[in-house]
């Protein structure tokens, strides 16, 4: 790829990492990743993939700017409120880098357009907020074969893996989704705006090392942190041979009885 000059020096702290380099750079340029939520994780998540010159970001969400977002929802602005996040998310992003496509996906994900959505995309990054979604985002990642960045937060923690369609899947680490209303959420315990920061920017390290082939995959490894005692803590994750995904006899073989109640992450 013959990068233009301006792109030279956009990305010039990239093309001199030996890891990177430009083929590297021309891969992120040529890459697709579809982010769900435009929300407290897809903020720096989206940000920091488009700064780094991702080529097209497909954003899932049909919420709308609220004025509670912005504590932590640093991708939209006050002049934002009432705007449908998807194009508040393409606005800033256009600001930031032109190089930059954002495809709009003003909807819920659900389990009627989980597949077609995600069958454009080789990579997801999942920063929804219920598990709900979290669970139907696996699945349908797991039957297309994509691989799923996902991260969680609450309060003042957070976790962290990579599911790929050869190893662990997320219901490998939560066989069933809990019942609805048993589990905490942001919006009724609350979270400190800057955690979902510290692990969108994570996220959205492991989205660029998983589209350059560099370093040592979260695959197989969950990433618990603990921001009030600054404590990163890595579990080892194995396939469970009894996961009715991705086990030795799976259960589910399509995504029928799944649905997904709330919108990106908050």
């Amino acid at each position: 790829m013959d990068f233009r000059e301006d792109q030279i020096n956009r990305y010039a702290r990239h093309i001199i990492l030996p890891e990177v380099g430009g083929v590297g750079q021309a891969k992120l340029l040529d890459s697709r990743v579809l982010v769900i939520g435009a929300g407290g994780l897809g903020s720096p998540l989206i940000q920091y993939l488009a700064a780094a010159g991702i080529g097209t970001i497909g954003v899932v969400d049909d919420d709308v700017v609220d004025l509670s977002n912005l504590q932590r929802q640093i991708l939209h602005s006050t002049a934002s409120i009432g705007r449908a996040k998807v194009d508040s998310a393409a606005e800033t992003v256009a600001g930031l880098n032109p190089d930059v496509r954002i495809e709009r996906i003003r909807a819920r994900l659900n389990k009627d357009n989980a597949a077609a959505i995600i069958a454009d995309y080789p990579l997801v990054a999942d920063g929804s907020d219920n598990f709900a979604t979290r669970f139907l985002v696996n699945d349908a990642c797991h039957f297309a074969g994509a691989t799923l960045v996902s991260a969680a937060i609450l309060r003042f923690d957070g976790q962290l893996s990579t599911f790929k369609p050869d190893g662990p899947c997320y219901r490998c680490i939560y066989a069933e989704e809990p019942p609805q209303g048993t589990i905490p959420t942001c919006s009724s315990a609350g979270v400190l705006g800057a955690i979902a920061g510290t692990l969108g920017s994570l996220q959205a390290t492991e989205v660029l090392k998983e589209i350059l082939g560099i370093g040592q995959s979260m695959s197989g490894r969950l990433l618990i942190y603990d921001g009030l005692s600054v404590a990163f803590r890595t579990v080892r994750v194995k396939r469970d041979p009894g996961c009715p995904l991705c086990g030795d006899h799976p259960t589910i073989t399509d995504l029928s009885g799944h649905r997904s109640t709330a919108h990106a992450c908050g």
